[in-house]
């Protein structure tokens, strides 16, 4: 641009403090997010610089909570291009669909997604794609991947929301969802199309409905660089913080954290998902992976599953109950009160499904209970932290999915734990790409949630914190990235042969060395004509 387009003293002025004025300006969320996303688009280097240093502030923004409902709103804000749209309707060349995207020579990494179930708002369709870029926003922001190597995308396959259907600014294709052998063929041209035109890149998929989400992560885990962030981040994410949880509350139990028993509110894929990560919690003690499941309860809609219910969906069946034939639980108060159970995880995406009965009947059994609750966003949350410290009176150790402040009670202030999977997967993401793994493995992933889990601070530890601070992220994601390096390496999954000839600390500072940094923003002097 012209310099005279420029106001004459405008270099003399911080630019960076009047974009985060503007957006501090903004009263909600939403309008936060559309001004952010401008300004990504008119200077993604300014906008970037500005995340760096505003993490805590523009994390909720970009991503969980505001993402959904700019989610929810996208057909209606939807300003211009930003990622890449496949259709049903591209079935038959979706290979050169995919090779239209500008930088598909530099694409390390895409987020995807078909936006049928985004952050238990339900089926969104095509207004899904801000979920893969805000999952973007993060890898950049997290762990330094370069901004032009990433491929945001949203498979436009239809929507089963009839309100969107018949909006007439819906921007996706106009059609139910396909089912059965429709959607399965899409999905082997799309990953099939996906190696040859992005041979190096790593896919996540994201928030895929419950039953695609499983399907898909084990059809393709094997046969492409791919996992599911719903299953396998979350997984370890809170794999991670329960192990600290867990040490905590044996301290103030005198018990063994072997004997932690683990009741699940929530059998969706990301529920399953976690709970099938918590094994290693116990198999990494010693005990057998049947042992493991023993002490592990899971409950939906219905109750307590059991094996004996009727028409109980597939991914359920791993921890469906044998050691029960009573009459159907179905009361939360009563399941604690059968199990006594130490920990009581939430996925359910009901709102205060956690009431003051539960956390005090988790308080009868436990001096220190464990509850996370983890829906997402904060609308959908099943407890609170503010209620969970006043009806606990701050025995409860807390981590949730969305951000909580800290809260102040009886003249003690106690921090929040969040379950945020930016903890975990920025930290794959780069140790797959800088190890070329070929397969993203259970291992990797196990490795990746011990790794966050030792990740604390002396500082942090005394504090009893389960998470490090989000400040210090892109030390954590290089801690994790060399975790996944390492266990690629263990598993000769690696195609970096250079990265198994470096000592410990050379490898983690060339994962230091390797993550993108905005270019150094330089006040200029115009000379005006």
């Amino acid at each position: 641009m012209s310099p005279t387009r420029f106001p004459p003293h405008f270099a003399k002025t911080d630019h960076r403090q009047r974009s985060l004025n503007q957006m501090r300006s903004k009263q909600l969320g939403l309008e936060k997010y559309i001004y952010l996303n401008g300004l990504k688009g008119r200077d993604s280097d300014l906008f970037y610089d500005i995340l760096l240093e505003n993490m805590q502030e523009m994390i909720p923004i970009l991503y969980t909570p505001t993402v959904g409902e700019a989610c929810v709103n996208y057909s209606h804000i939807w300003r211009r291009p930003e990622g890449l749209y496949v259709s049903i309707e591209d079935k038959g060349h979706i290979r050169d669909v995919l090779a239209s995207w500008p930088n598909f020579n530099d694409g390390r990494i895409a987020v995807v997604t078909d936006g049928s179930r985004i952050l238990g708002l339900g089926d969104l369709g095509a207004n899904g794609l801000p979920i893969s870029l805000g999952k973007l926003d993060l890898y950049i922001a997290g762990a330094g991947i370069k901004p032009s190597s990433t491929v945001p995308i949203c498979l436009d396959l239809g929507t089963n929301t009839q309100r969107y259907l018949d909006d007439p600014l819906y921007i996706g294709v106009r059609r139910p969802r396909p089912l059965g052998p429709e959607m399965d063929e899409f999905m082997d041209e799309f990953m099939e199309a996906m190696k040859e035109v992005f041979p190096t890149l790593l896919v996540q998929f994201e928030d895929f409905s419950t039953d695609n989400a499983f399907k898909y992560l084990e059809r393709y885990r094997h046969q492409y660089r791919v996992f599911n962030d719903d299953i396998q981040g979350t997984g370890s994410v809170i794999l991670s913080g329960f192990t600290n949880a867990a040490r905590l509350s044996s301290a103030a139990s005198g018990l063994p954290p072997s004997d932690q028993k683990i009741l699940f509110l929530g059998a969706g894929s990301a529920g399953i998902g976690v709970a099938k990560q918590l094994l290693s919690f116990f198999t990494l003690s010693g005990m057998s992976p049947e042992e493991a499941r023993s002490r592990i309860y899971t409950v939906d809609s219905k109750g307590l599953i059991t094996a004996n219910r009727k028409g109980l969906q597939e991914h359920k069946k791993f921890f469906a109950r044998t050691d029960y034939d009573g009459p159907a639980l179905t009361d939360l108060v009563d399941i604690i009160n059968h199990v006594k159970p130490t920990a009581l995880l939430g996925l359910s995406t009901i709102r205060n499904a956690f009431t003051e009965k539960v956390v005090k009947a988790m308080c009868a059994l436990n001096p220190r209970p464990i509850m996370f609750p983890l829906s997402n966003p904060v609308a959908l949350c099943e407890l609170d932290y503010k209620d969970a410290i006043e009806w606990s009176n701050g025995q409860v150790i807390f981590a949730s999915g969305s951000p909580y402040k800290p809260v102040s009670h009886d003249g003690v202030v106690y921090e929040p734990g969040q379950g945020n999977n930016m903890y975990i997967f920025p930290g794959i993401g780069l140790g797959s790409i800088l190890s070329r793994t070929r397969h993203v493995s259970d291992a990797m992933v196990e490795q990746a949630a011990i790794a966050l889990a030792n990740s604390l601070t002396e500082e942090e530890n005394a504090a009893e914190l389960v998470y490090p601070r989000l400040a210090r992220i892109r030390d954590i994601s290089a801690q994790v990235a060399f975790a996944v390096i390492r266990q690629a390496q263990k598993e000769k999954l690696d195609d970096n042969a250079y990265l198994r000839t470096l000592p410990d600390s050379d490898l983690l500072g060339l994962i230091h060395d390797k993550m993108w940094q905005p270019p150094a923003l330089q006040l200029r002097s115009f000379t005006r004509l």
